[in-house]
């Protein structure tokens, strides 16, 4: 049971799992947001370019219907007439076009913001394996996304048929109308259906969105076993940490023996603890501690100290104080200066120094 317990994801995703998964195209994203903002967009853009569009629309049909016989065109004169219509089109619908790509791609980076992924760009093999591809058809997010879809079909051809059908005794009548009528009348339902079908797929929109981040969030969550390798991917391994500060420890003591047969004096209490001290009047403001250490490393800077010739002095009172409040490498502080330097005094009167 408890481990059964330990493959359940109940902790939230860490910050390397969400960034491997941005890395990976793998992103909270929810496409009815853009196709309900292209909507809108479209909508006002066509309302306040609506006199430039209408003026082009109509200057190409009458253009294209009106004529006193049947025209006998050539290839190049096809080819023509292809070329001027299709740039009157590009034109009459380029505003629209501008406002709808600029919004889809604002709208995708607010929700995901900027990442391009190469992996998701990238061949992989399973995306052409049959067996995958019906396993996801079949999966609970497709159907989800079937069912969606089909309310969503069902719900924008239910407000575009309430839009339409009073509008019919219109309709019935418009073959006796002018061009600029009908294409007039057409945008003006087309601008109808558009209003009708916004508001609530605008709900639908933010309901999908609330639901992507969902799925997101409950699909990235690891178990207690995935966080705890993680910490140790991110931390290390502790059996290699522990090895790697042994290490450190060690070189660190090589380095503090290095320095016991510079020292002037070694201080001890007198078996238990030992303190090297050096002093260079012209070179340093007080005398440093520059190796201490208790038990075997007492008797490793002892032994040391005594093949280099450096005077070990006994002094329990002093040595205590050093080893618990000097640091290796540190000045002595103000108030060991006077027994230190009595030490010193000592072991330069027997050199034949002078401080």
């Amino acid at each position: 049971m408890a481990e059964e317990s330990m493959q359940e994801k109940t902790e939230p995703a860490s910050d390397k799992k969400r960034r491997e998964a941005r890395e990976e195209g793998d992103v909270a994203r929810s496409a009815e947001v853009p196709s309900v903002l292209v909507l809108l967009i479209g909508v006002i853009v066509i309302h306040i370019f609506c006199g430039f569009m209408y003026g082009n629309m109509v200057a190409v049909l009458r253009d294209c219907l009106s004529f006193d016989k049947i025209p006998d065109f050539t290839d190049a004169q096809s080819v023509s007439l292809f070329y001027r219509y299709a740039l009157n089109f590009f034109l009459t619908f380029s505003p629209v076009m501008a406002a709808v790509l600029l919004i889809a791609l604002v709208s995708n980076i607010y929700m995901v913001g900027f990442q391009i992924s190469w992996k998701a760009l990238g061949f992989k093999f399973n995306r052409i394996d049959p067996i995958q591809g019906l396993k996801k058809k079949f999966s609970m997010s497709s159907v989800v996304e079937l069912i969606k879809n089909i309310a969503k079909l069902s719900l924008t051809g239910f407000l575009a048929w309430l839009a339409v059908r009073g509008e019919m005794h219109h309709i019935e009548v418009l073959h006796d109308s002018s061009i600029a009528m009908i294409l007039a009348y057409m945008m003006k339902i087309t601008y109808k259906i558009f209003i009708w079908v916004i508001i609530p797929m605008t709900v639908v929109a933010l309901l999908d969105y609330m639901y992507q981040k969902w799925q997101f969030e409950e699909k990235l969550k690891m178990t207690k076993q995935e966080v705890k390798e993680e910490h140790k991917q991110t931390e290390g391994n502790p059996q290699i940490k522990q090895r790697i500060r042994t290490l450190q420890m060690e070189a660190a003591r090589k380095r503090m023996m290095a320095e016991v047969p510079k020292a002037d004096v070694i201080v001890t209490n007198p078996t238990h603890l030992a303190v090297a001290i050096v002093y260079n009047p012209m070179a340093m403001k007080a005398p440093k501690v520059v190796a201490k250490g208790a038990g075997l490393i007492a008797a490793k800077i002892r032994e040391i100290a005594t093949e280099a010739q450096v005077p070990i002095i006994e002094n329990k009172e002093l040595a205590r104080n050093l080893y618990k409040t000097v640091d290796i490498g540190k000045e002595i502080p103000g108030d060991l200066y006077r027994a230190v330097a009595e030490i010193l005094a000592y072991v330069y009167r027997m050199k034949g120094k002078r401080i």
